[in-house]
């Protein structure tokens, strides 16, 4: 309650001065409804934090990745286990989740599920940055209604271009950067009549900061598409592979540093993940009268992957395919009920997953376990908005969703590594779970607007959770994971400037965390746990040629009870904030952006205890100059521009004070892009 207090009494305090504020401003635009359009469901999601990150936000980002874009919006952060380069091995956290922020934080890709149900997380660098149209993010887990667990810290929805009304036109950029990195882009669209087509492509090779830290990387997509006066139809189909070396961590203890005689060394020179996908989408809309569409879409995706690497002192590989099919129907339908305004998303979802994961000591031996996962999820959802007054929006909704889980383990104790294991537990599941939506906005003034909301989310176990390290006794069971939110936030536009502020406290029971190092080394629910924050944003125009736009963001997880009751929770930095410019020095010709990054200082993985050191916080500075000229555009680009020489991931000893391992990340990079259009 304490807590609830202090934020409602920090929300109105802020509301308070910025209502002053406003009405001392009389020249003002107007301030638009909070409905971040989103591609599955034509409607947004009122009473959260959001914002959208475009096309130009995108081409214009002196950073060379997505995560390195989404880390400057506000309740982001990122965590490294790679030296990041081309983004392989980052993962975006959303409000604060640390380790488990892969199947905390749920990715979208044009409002369809890209998170797996496993471990490997959504890697950005297969999603080419040209194809991409915008990003939309939803902060907090208002997104579980419409789309299903694991949408607990966010939702990220990725929308990507398509030719449609579009002239034939194509795109070629050549990039050559540090670590002997190379990338080409090509891209091309065209549309005659109702039709239209789309393809991009991508390849990019780096040996990468450290040993055995490359990266080879091929994607490719394609979208086709008939669009009528009546409904639509398209047929989108992609592929990606990818082959990473794993360099492993370096040591540090009190007495030595590989940190400081190392930096870029490997600990597992021969270590490798090699991964290869497809993924095939077809769907039709068919608009009855002007206020009803109904939405048919299915997708079929795989994954194969390897992984090849050293764990405590022994070799592992891990050999798996997971299969994914899914079959979405909806409705969107705007109408009017008793002459008020409504938007109503309903539907269905059912996801069926299958996985077969091989585990042995060296990749030429018969696996010692063989896993056998099967997870079917079905759901039906309602969500809904009613514009009770012009000024006054509410949104309600509702998601019941069904698991079913069939897990067995075929284990063989003659093969090498399986004498000292034992045989999993089979595990057959039926478990239903439900979320919750409430929220409101309110606008005082065309300058001025207050939003809230109420919500409860789930988060089912991933098979790789469920599969573990194989702890004694071995058990495919956990706990489903519950979280409940409390959210209210103010914005505005005064003059030149936009801003946003929000506060959230959230609630979960049941987090599921991997704690790496004996005696236990497996997946378990954690006692309860809490996250308080507050997040800043705001934009400032100065004039037509410059902008600058920061935020600052507050997050705070810890356990609320349990023998850690009050303890930070590892991998969560209190602190983050940037700030960025953006200069049109000559229109076109020449422009000139700059972005500066702080993140504070978090606790280490597996230190839940909170007595080791902590991970020190690093402020970095990335620059870029750009231009056009008719259909040629170049632009030159410089990471780390003071060459800070930090790591946002590390894990530390359970027993031994000062003895952890850590990941270092690249100091100062460039990269120089060239390219045409046509």
């Amino acid at each position: 309650m304490g807590t609830k207090r202090r934020i409602c009494g920090a929300l109105f305090a802020l509301t308070s001065l910025t209502a002053t504020a406003a009405q001392a401003q009389s020249n003002t635009e107007v301030l638009p409804a909070i409905d971040v359009w989103a591609s599955r469901t034509g409607t947004g999601f009122i009473g959260a934090s959001t914002s959208t990150i475009t096309a130009e936000d995108i081409a214009r980002s002196p950073g060379t990745t997505l995560q390195e874009l989404l880390s400057q919006e506000v309740g982001v952060q990122t965590i490294s286990t790679t030296s990041g380069q081309n983004g392989a091995g980052t993962t975006v956290d959303l409000r604060g989740f640390g380790a488990t922020a892969v199947s905390n934080t749920l990715v979208l890709l044009n409002g369809r599920r890209l998170t797996d149900i496993d471990l490997s997380g959504i890697d950005f660098s297969t999603i080419s940055r040209d194809s991409i149209q915008r990003i939309e993010i939803t902060r907090g887990n208002s997104g579980a209604v419409l789309y299903g667990d694991g949408a607990v810290g966010g939702v990220i929805n990725i929308i990507t271009k398509t030719g449609v009304a579009q002239p034939p036109s194509g795109r070629v950029e050549a990039s050559f950067g540090s670590f002997n990195q190379r990338e080409l882009n090509a891209s091309a669209a065209a549309s005659q009549g109702p039709f239209a087509v789309s393809v991009f492509g991508n390849g990019v090779n780096s040996d990468g900061y450290r040993v055995n830290d490359y990266v080879r990387q091929r994607n490719a997509v394609g979208d086709l598409r008939y669009t009528g006066d009546e409904g639509s139809a398209w047929l989108n189909i992609s592929g990606d592979e990818q082959h990473l070396g794993l360099p492993g961590a370096r040591l540090v203890t009190l007495t030595s540093s590989e940190l400081a005689t190392d930096r870029r060394g490997a600990t597992t020179p021969d270590a490798f993940s090699s991964k290869t996908g497809g993924s095939l989408t077809l769907g039709v809309s068919r608009m009855i009268g002007t206020s009803v569409e109904l939405i048919v879409d299915g997708n079929l995706r795989r994954k194969d992957q390897t992984i090849f690497s050293t764990l405590f002192d022994s070799d592992t590989s891990d050999i798996r395919t997971l299969n994914t099919a899914s079959l979405t129907p909806r409705a969107n339908i705007n109408t009017q009920l008793f002459g008020v305004p409504n938007k109503i998303t309903t539907g269905i979802d059912y996801y069926n997953s299958t996985l077969e994961a091989k585990r042995s000591v060296a990749l030429t031996d018969p696996p010692y376990h063989t896993y056998d996962l099967n997870q079917q999820a079905a759901a039906i959802y309602w969500q809904q908005t009613v514009g009770v007054l012009p000024t006054t929006d509410i949104s309600f909704g509702a998601r019941l969703q069904q698991t079913r889980l069939s897990a067995r383990d075929r284990y063989d104790s003659t093969a090498p590594g399986g004498a000292f294991d034992v045989q999993a537990t089979p595990l057959d599941s039926i478990e239903m779970q439900h979320a919750l939506h409430l929220g409101f906005e309110q606008r005082f003034s065309p300058m001025f607007a207050v939003f809230g909301r109420l919500a409860r989310s789930f988060r089912t176990p991933n098979v790789d959770e469920r599969i573990g390290v194989n702890a004694f006794p071995v058990d495919f069971n956990l706990k489903t994971q519950t979280s409940r939110d409390i959210e209210g936030g103010v914005r505005g536009r005064f003059g030149a400037l936009e801003w946003q502020s929000s506060v959230y406290e959230m609630l979960l029971n049941n987090e599921i965390l991997f704690i790496p190092f004996p005696p236990i080394g497996a997946n378990i629910n954690l006692d309860p746990t809490r996250r308080v924050g507050v997040e800043n944003s705001a934009t400032l125009r100065l004039s037509d040629i410059l902008r600058l736009k920061g935020g600052l963001t507050y997050t705070r997880a810890t356990f609320r009870e349990g023998m850690y009751a009050g303890n930070d929770i590892p991998l969560v930095s209190r602190w983050t904030g940037n700030l960025g410019l953006t200069w049109d020095v000559y229109p076109k010709f020449a422009v000139f952006d700059a972005v500066v990054r702080y993140v504070g200082e978090r606790r280490m993985d597996n230190d839940q205890a909170n007595f080791q050191p902590m991970i020190p916080a690093h402020t970095t500075l990335d620059l870029r100059l750009g231009g056009e000229m008719k259909n040629l555009f170049w632009s030159l680009s410089v990471q780390n521009l003071f060459n800070v020489l930090y790591f946002d991931y590390a894990v530390a000893s359970s027993a031994t004070y000062g003895r952890y391992n850590a990941y270092p990340l690249a100091g100062r990079t460039y990269m120089v892009k060239v390219g045409a259009t046509f």
